[in-house]
């Protein structure tokens, strides 16, 4: 539910320059990214940050991070990691696929590494500002 969820996102930072993007596509792209960290971490810190090359969304959580040799592998279609991300918790194993496709298509990135300390994962959302 909206309201409880927005009990477990906090948002760091602001942006100072307009950014050019398909709105929808970028929504769904970082909505993706926060679900999976309020689901999977119980809570989701989206850091925002730009400049006049770049805007940079961190997204954190503060869940049990994804073994080293995963962190790439999250992010094809249907993978599901096993423990921590139990079957349980529903969804398709598409919704890092889908952000990534979408970082892309604005010509970004994203890439995810855990916390330091076993602290949670984080994801960062890499993308060029318009020429």
């Amino acid at each position: 539910d909206a309201e409880e969820m927005g009990q477990q996102v906090a948002i760091e930072g602001t942006t100072s320059l307009p950014f050019a993007c398909e709105p929808q596509a970028l929504k769904r792209c970082v909505g993706n990214l926060v679900e999976n960290a309020v689901k999977y971490g119980k809570r989701a810190t989206i850091s925002v940050d730009d400049n006049a090359t770049r805007l940079l969304l961190t997204i954190r959580d503060e869940g049990p991070g994804i073994p080293s040799d995963k962190l790439e592998h999250v992010f094809e279609p249907f993978v599901r990691l096993e423990g921590s991300r139990s079957r349980e918790t529903g969804g398709t194993g598409l919704g890092l696929t889908i952000a990534r496709s979408i970082a892309e298509a604005h010509g970004g990135s994203i890439t995810a590494r855990n916390v330091e300390g076993g602290r949670g994962a984080e994801f960062a959302v890499r993308l060029p500002a318009a020429s």
